[in-house]
């Protein structure tokens, strides 16, 4: 038996070729995912181990919970006693900062778009446990407030060397710098910042620009003496420290940033390994359906070995057999192109600013086990199905030209598809509702919506009839006997024509649910900016991040300016749980317009806030009640002046004043302008675009330029999710041309007979192109169908949450159903080839 199934796989080699290759790219998804994210991680935690000594000394909260550094610093005395600590052989004070962006020659952003654009200090410490950290490679140290460093990438793509004068904007109280360029740093054993730009500048220049000239520190590094750990270190240092700072190993230090990080990037590796079982999914069905045609055009063969004393067990495993062997193949194949996809994966990112080309690859045991358990048990459970059924052909029965298995199993799949349908809405309700809570509800939304698609596959021989007979008259109305030739064909075996359709149905409504999520974001942005905007423009950084105070004076010297309101964005701690706060300017409440529910918002001050009515009262919060709340400078009590009604103009739900926000530590910038202007002043757009001419990191939007900017995200997320969606459309375009391919090869006698009562070759391929356009165009009809009610009850779930406006792109959907018509017939050019090159003669003698 082990022999005849290996020769028998052999011998239909090129028949499992398309199938082996659904479950190469749904391996290699997975595979370049893991390799790609197990990089990342390795790429980080390196980098910040080679950026920490080995004690750190820092100010507790230097670090908010929006990531930001806050304005607490380490007293340079504090330096000068712990030189005298046992076992500290140095100590060395860091100066850090965020925001000070690197511009090229042509004044273009260099970086900043994901990794951050740091500012620091040069000191020339070791990192801990001695390793070298950033070397001058080329030039000298700077000193002095006319001179800067840079490190080697950002220096490259600035395009910038020794000598050259260096364009800078800070986000500090100098706006714009532009010192020379003295030295290039470096990793010299390699290694990189993973596209995070360094500008360094000597001690006193970096305290003057970055911590308002205080003789202080950001933190310090204390490095340890041969033969003393970093624990023991850490310990005498504790010991010598005053109230306000803490002393962690580097070690731990290191592990807490790239843990922070890596968490908040790991929807990364979880975004494309969603991708890799959507795409493994629809592998699923290929081989599914590949299998079955298998099975029953070996039904000859299969009896025949029943009737040599093959037992069940024996012929169920001879498929399984095939399955396993097809698996394995898959695995292999998958895992090296999984290291290509990760390569890619890799080049891709760098094109963002997330630069991982210091790191090598890394190949986990992990991801080899991963590749060959999904590989292997994708493919044996999706031929187990057609491997069972080969149990149920009796000798006898299988001598026949054909085995037709009974109408009750189709009977039976509607039963089990609608048992699965309905299973699906009451978990995707009880995700998306709010009738019940639910722990992890994208789990059961998740788990929702793919016992939906397997419910409606499974019952979709039934469902799909009237379509298929549809189909049908309509065929034989347009092309006479050859498309009723091929509406019946589609009917001979509709369970083959669905479970191919099925295929493509999954990535279609996947993509017609992201087609109408996106488009209901985008309107929904446009309503409320629409509805919410208020002044006349905006000023904003293109990168997301915070811009120098000195923006808001330039603003309010330019003339026809009739006010300007800041906008910042800080974080805090509530009940162990970060949460974003807004500083304003104390008498912007009522030109932001904000509706009072309760109190008076206007009446905001120091030491007190306005909460988002949503905000106060899930949280139980009333005006004159106290906000508790731990931030950088240490634990706050603002007072409750006003509730205000919701409004997406605020990006957090919490707002306070500038003055407040700068009494708790946070730094001195800005994240938004907000501008009105005199109606009767012209031209006042064009100065204000003048006054900040020598900031291409800040940017004046009008309503119209500002909405156009918040849909810019949305259609780049759309379009992200629809690239990767294109590799379930692949393999379900594989799934038509493999259908068709075999259905040529059983139908070969059939065939044969058309062309010698004078079906020309011309007809033929036109046949079975009409077939290919049927099973692509159900899939699409049912993949439209069910992505737009996935879409519209995702977008009602979430209408508590700023998207109020439910849009269906009809025009996209249109376009989905056309291009499946063109996926019809390119699928079949394959197939309809190899038919019409048949010879006639040999294909009426086939068995």
């Amino acid at each position: 038996m082990l022999r005849a199934a290996l020769k028998s796989l052999l011998g239909r080699k090129v028949r499992l070729l398309m199938s082996t290759f659904a479950i190469v790219l749904g391996v290699a998804f997975v595979a370049g995912t893991l390799v790609f994210s197990d990089t990342l991680n390795r790429s980080f935690t390196a980098l910040f181990a080679s950026t920490v000594g080995d004690v750190v000394v820092r100010p507790e909260g230097a670090v908010n919970p929006m990531g930001d550094l806050s304005t607490l610093t380490v007293p340079a005395e504090v330096a000068a006693d712990l030189e005298r600590v046992d076992g500290a052989a140095r100590v060395d004070g860091n100066v850090n900062a965020t925001n000070v962006v690197v511009l090229d020659e042509d004044d273009k952003v260099v970086g900043g778009f994901g990794p951050p654009s740091l500012g620091s200090n040069w000191t020339g410490a070791p990192a801990g446990h001695g390793l070298e950290g950033l070397v001058m490679t080329e030039g000298r140290v700077p000193d002095g407030p006319e001179e800067v460093a840079l490190d080697a990438g950002t220096a490259e793509k600035a395009g910038y060397v020794v000598g050259d004068t260096v364009t800078l904007n800070t986000a500090g109280a100098t706006a714009t710098l532009e010192p020379t360029l003295v030295g290039i740093a470096d990793f010299r054993e390699g290694g990189s910042l993973n596209g995070a730009t360094l500008t360094i500048f000597d001690t006193a220049t970096a305290q003057e620009l970055f911590l308002d000239g205080a003789d202080a520190y950001s933190d310090l590094w204390v490095t340890a003496e041969d033969g003393v750990s970093q624990e023991e270190l850490r310990d005498r240092v504790e010991a010598e420290l005053p109230d306000g700072l803490e002393a962690v190993t580097g070690d731990d230090a290191a592990d807490e940033a790239a843990s922070d990080l890596l968490e908040a990037i790991s929807f990364l590796t979880t975004f494309l390994l969603i991708f890799a079982g959507i795409a493994l999914v629809v592998g699923a069905f290929l081989i599914v359906n590949t299998f079955s045609i298998l099975v029953a055009q070996r039904s000859r063969e299969l009896a025949l070995l029943r009737a040599l004393g093959a037992s069940k067990r024996q012929v169920l495993g001879s498929v399984q057999l095939e399955a396993l062997v097809l698996g394995l193949l898959g695995a292999t194949l998958g895992l090296g192109l999984g290291v290509l996809l990760a390569i890619g994966l890799r080049a891709v990112f760098a094109q963002v600013g997330l630069d991982l080309s210091g790191q090598s690859l890394i190949f986990a045991p992990r991801t080899v086990l991963a590749a060959y358990a999904i590989g292997v048990l994708v493919t044996m459970a999706a031929a187990l199905l057609p491997a069972l059924r080969t149990t149920r052909i009796a000798p006898v029965q299988a001598l026949r030209d054909d085995v037709v298995l009974p109408e009750s199993s189709i009977q039976r799949r509607l039963q089990v598809g609608v048992v699965l349908v309905l299973a699906g809405l009451v978990s995707l309700f009880a995700g998306l509702g709010d009738v019940v809570e639910v722990p992890h509800g994208g789990w059961f939304v998740g788990a929702g919506v793919l016992a939906i698609l397997l419910g409606v596959a499974a019952a979709s021989p039934v469902i799909s009839r009237p379509f298929l007979v549809l189909a049908r008259v309509t065929f034989a109305r347009l092309f006479g006997t050859v498309g009723n030739l091929a509406g019946q064909n589609s009917l001979r075996n509709p369970r083959r024509t669905t479970a191919t359709a099925s295929a493509l149905m999954i990535g279609l409504t996947l993509a017609c649910t992201m087609a109408i999520v996106g488009d209901s974001a985008k309107a929904s942005v446009d309503k409320s900016i629409e509805d919410n905007f208020v002044g006349d423009y905006v000023v904003s950084n293109v990168v997301a991040g915070s811009f120098s105070p000195e923006v808001a004076e330039r603003m309010r010297a330019v003339d026809g300016v009739v006010q300007v309101v800041r906008q910042r964005y800080t974080g805090g701690t509530i009940d162990g749980e970060p949460q974003g706060v807004v500083g304003i300017d104390a008498d912007g409440a009522e030109f932001l317009e904000l509706t009072a529910a309760a109190g008076d918002v206007t009446a905001l001050r120091e030491g007190t806030v306005l909460l988002q009515e949503t905000y106060a009262d899930d949280e139980d919060l009333q005006v004159g009640d106290d906000l508790e709340i731990e931030m950088p400078a240490g634990d706050q009590r603002w007072e409750v002046v006003g509730i205000y009604e919701d409004n997406p103009v605020l990006f957090f739900p919490i707002v306070t004043t500038v003055d407040t926000l700068l009494a708790t530590g946070a730094q001195d910038k800005d994240n938004a302008l907000i501008i009105d202007v005199d109606p009767a002043s012209p031209g006042v757009g064009d100065r204000l675009e003048e006054a900040i001419a020598d900031l291409p990191i800040v940017t004046v939007k009008d309503q119209a330029e500002f909405a156009e900017e918040q849909r810019a995200p949305i259609d780049q997320f759309v379009l992200l999710i629809f690239a990767l969606l294109a590799l379930a459309l692949v393999i379900a375009v594989l799934g038509i041309v493999n259908t068709l391919a075999l259905s040529v090869i059983e139908r070969t006698r059939e065939v044969g007979l058309l062309r010698a009562i004078g079906l020309s070759r011309r007809q033929l391929r036109w046949m079975i192109t009409l077939e290919s356009v049927v099973i692509a165009v159900l899939g699409a009809v049912l993949g439209v169908l069910l992505g737009t009610f996935f879409g519209i009850v995702l977008m009602y779930a979430l209408r508590d949450e700023g998207l109020e406006v439910i849009s269906v792109p009809t025009g996209q959907l249109a376009v989905f159903l056309a291009l499946s018509v063109l996926i019809g017939v390119l699928a079949a050019v394959l197939p309809a080839r190899r038919a019409a090159r048949l010879d006639v003669l040999r294909a009426i003698a086939t068995e």
